[in-house]
């Protein structure tokens, strides 16, 4: 079917919020049109022959689920796999030699005895364990909410005083997190470890009195009421086709390298100019529904984009690589296969992470690259193809905290070279080779490795200051009067709303924002 030049609901972007908005619509009989910039759909949610020379499809952008949640997977009949991890994460660190802290999802005895060999004694692992509890509690009490119109914070409050978990309420949502933690752990290691929630894709730190860390922590920690990280088998592209083949299934029409150039606000119809393929249409619609950010809309509109706080700064940085095999560690005591089949954490510390915000603060590359690395071939090989699963290749991509989209912007390829340097100095620390002996190369000799800086987040999938959740994370209840009632997807304008990341618990690979934003307009 041709493209035409009126709808009931135009989507602008083809990430994987606008496709479930799509499918809810389209299933419910609207007309509706998906636009997307780029050449191919799914946005973050891509995966990528990163390596022409290689067929490996990674996920290039983002890579395990959580938030997404499972009554999604239900209502619009996706048939996704999400496998568990057996590890969920190695820690190497210095002590007398190279150690490693090891938790695993399959065996609590080495959990146990791989934290009580930090030196702490029970204590820690108790510690340790009424962590984890307090997040179930807190998932628990709050999950469930995400599927439904903002409620006050009074609400909340009283749900978890009615739960007798004021405590709770006060650690997670009212003081730092970072006093939590330190509360329960002594470690610097599992402390460090325990913190990564609280910053990945944020700009933050353990005792930020914006909380941001601490909203940070609460998305990483609630989802589907376990914060269990998964691997969707085949990849984030296998999310984002089900979703696109789906939403044409229904009748909804999905276009790329399609350019909206402006948007007129009107009624009862807006009015959009679009590029497709070189030709200039005119459409005509009831509803809009963005799936960038909402400085993109603003600009569209021909308003002044809001401005940007410290918060909402990117952070992120990613880089892919792919591996002939695995290299061995120092730590003699762990196969590569176990350390590298959770999440790899290098040089994350409690105290090592405080020191690399305060160098990004002072405008500085951290000295040391602190983040986690993950291996989606330990879980799910089917992104290879036969012949590389039989060689034994692997897929790798790190997740770099505190590298702030400012250290990028004056000279974007140097500083992104310093720290992929920085991050194989990083790494080989803690093993019993040269990473680089282990990476396949190119038909040019060079390493099967891309750097990603919050610079090209931002160029690449417009995500403003190369946030990954388009501005600073929500809280998950209504900040101000207004918001209660409301599905968080609510722009000043009369039928347009926000179905990605930019909404009100809208943050991480999770559908919600689509779903809300779709429940909004079928209301």
């Amino acid at each position: 079917m041709g493209l035409s030049t009126k709808y009931h609901t135009v989507i602008l972007g083809g990430g994987h919020n606008g496709l479930v908005a799509a499918n809810y619509l389209a299933k419910a009989g609207k007309s509706v049109l998906v636009l997307e910039k780029n050449d191919y759909l799914g946005g973050a949610t891509t995966s990528q022959r990163a390596f022409p020379d290689y067929d490996a499809s990674l996920s290039r952008y983002s890579y395990l689920v959580s938030l997404f949640p499972n009554e999604l997977f239900a209502e619009l009949g996706m048939k996704i796999n999400l496998l568990p991890r057996r590890i969920a994460s190695y820690t190497p660190y210095f002590k007398n030699g190279i150690k490693g802290l090891l938790i695993s999802n399959a065996d609590e005895s080495v959990s146990r005895n791989s934290i009580l060999d930090l030196g702490y004694g029970e204590s820690e692992w108790k510690g340790y364990q009424h962590i984890l509890d307090q997040q179930t509690v807190f998932a628990e009490l709050v999950w469930d909410s995400f599927l439904r119109p903002l409620q006050a914070k009074a609400d909340f409050e009283k749900k978890f005083k009615d739960a007798g978990q004021q405590a709770l309420w006060r650690a997670f949502v009212e003081e730092p997190i970072g006093h939590f933690i330190e509360k329960h752990v002594q470690s610097d290691v599992l402390r460090g470890v325990l913190m990564t929630d609280a910053k990945i894709g944020a700009y933050t730190s353990a005792f930020d009195e914006s909380l941001l860390q601490n909203r940070t922590f609460l998305y990483h920690v609630v989802g589907n009421k376990t914060g269990e990280w998964r691997v969707p088998e085949g990849g984030m592209g296998n999310v984002a086709r089900q979703l696109a083949e789906n939403a044409e299934r229904n009748g909804a029409s999905l276009y790329t390298n399609a350019m909206v150039q402006a948007i007129h606000a009107g009624s009862p119809y807006h009015q959009l100019a679009v590029e497709v393929g070189g030709e200039q249409y005119e459409i005509q619609t009831e509803y809009i529904l963005s799936n960038a950010s909402e400085t993109v809309v603003q600009r569209l509109l021909g308003e002044d984009p809001t401005p940007a706080t410290a918060q909402d700064e990117g952070t992120a940085f990613k880089i892919n690589m792919l591996l002939a095999r695995l290299p061995q560690l120092k730590d003699t005591s762990v196969r590569a296969e176990d350390a590298f089949a959770g999440t790899f954490h290098i040089n994350q510390s409690h105290s090592q992470m405080e020191q690399t915000f305060a160098e990004a603060a002072a405008g500085q590359i951290p000295t040391t690259a602190a983040g986690e690395i993950y291996c989606h071939t330990l879980t799910d090989t089917t992104i290879l193809s036969p012949e590389l699963r039989d060689k034994g290749y692997h897929t790798l991509t790190y997740f770099g905290l505190d590298f702030p989209h400012r250290l990028f912007t004056e000279n974007n390829k140097e500083a992104k070279e310093e720290v992929v340097k920085r991050f194989l100095t990083g790494i080989n620390d803690y093993l019993a080779e040269p990473i680089e002996d282990c990476f396949a190369r190119d038909a040019q000799g060079k390493l099967c490795l891309e750097a990603k800086s919050a610079v090209d987040l931002e160029q690449e999938l417009s995500m403003p200051l190369g946030n990954i959740f388009h501005n600073a994370l929500s809280w998950f209840y209504a900040e101000d009067d207004s918001a209660i009632g409301t599905w968080g997807v609510e722009t000043p304008h009369e039928r347009i709303y926000v179905c990605g990341s930019s909404a009100r618990r809208g943050g991480a690979v999770s559908g919600i924002p689509g779903r809300n934003a779709a429940r909004k307009i079928l209301e």
